[in-house]
């Protein structure tokens, strides 16, 4: 494969993982905004790691124009065996909500160590030939962890009775997620293509190493 090649899949894999990553850090796969309570609005936040809430209080005040606003926010591990009830009604939900946290940590893993691989695409001429298959596969399993996560999080987004689910929809890392798992089918099915070209001997794929006729 053409060393320009391993540089576009570089940058492809970067941004794959950086997807990744902001999945798992944020806490934003589900939003959650229940029925509001006469002058209390909540909004709910539930993230692999962490379920964040922020309560709105705002009624009418002292005076012709006096409001009374009250704001407050925190965040909290999620799921959380004491307030999510994971060792006796939530387990099933606790384990696979915990279950789709560790699958895209180690998407992380294998993501780190398929940009290792095109590094070495990148900086060494002579592996350039053979680097592509291991390529290929680490990001097929870096996105196979991803998918993994995706699914476990749209089951129990569809099924689970957990409070205020009903209310949820996804939100912004969940559509990081996606994109990212897309986008590494997109990697794998160019880097598979090109470098099977390259094999093949296409100048378009294989640059200099061009398989050439013989002219008698």
């Amino acid at each position: 494969m053409r060393k320009t090649s391993y540089v576009i899949t570089l940058i492809a894999v970067i941004i794959s993982a950086l997807f990744n990553v902001l999945s798992i850090v944020r806490p934003d796969w589900l939003y959650a905004h229940p029925p509001d309570i006469f002058n209390s609005k909540t909004v709910i936040r539930y993230g692999l790691l962490e379920r964040c809430e922020r309560q709105v209080i705002d009624f009418p005040g002292p005076g012709q124009n006096g409001r009374i606003h009250y704001t407050d926010y925190s965040c909290r591990a999620f799921p959380s065996r004491k307030e999510d009830r994971c060792e006796s009604d939530n387990r099933y939900f606790c384990t696979l909500w915990w279950t789709a946290g560790y699958a895209a940590e180690l998407g992380v893993v294998f993501g780190a160590a398929a940009l290792m691989a095109v590094l070495v695409g990148v900086s060494t001429r002579s592996r350039r030939r053979r680097v592509w298959r291991g390529i290929a596969g680490l990001q097929a399993l870096h996105a196979s962890f991803k998918i993994v996560a995706f699914g476990i999080i749209t089951h129990l987004y569809a099924k689970s009775r957990h409070p205020y689910f009903e209310f949820a929809r996804p939100s912004t890392a969940y559509v990081l997620n996606t994109l990212s798992w897309i986008g590494d089918i997109l990697i794998i099915f160019g880097v598979v293509t090109t470098g099977l070209a390259a094999d093949a001997g296409h100048a378009w794929a294989a640059g200099n190493r061009a398989y050439r006729p013989i002219e008698g």
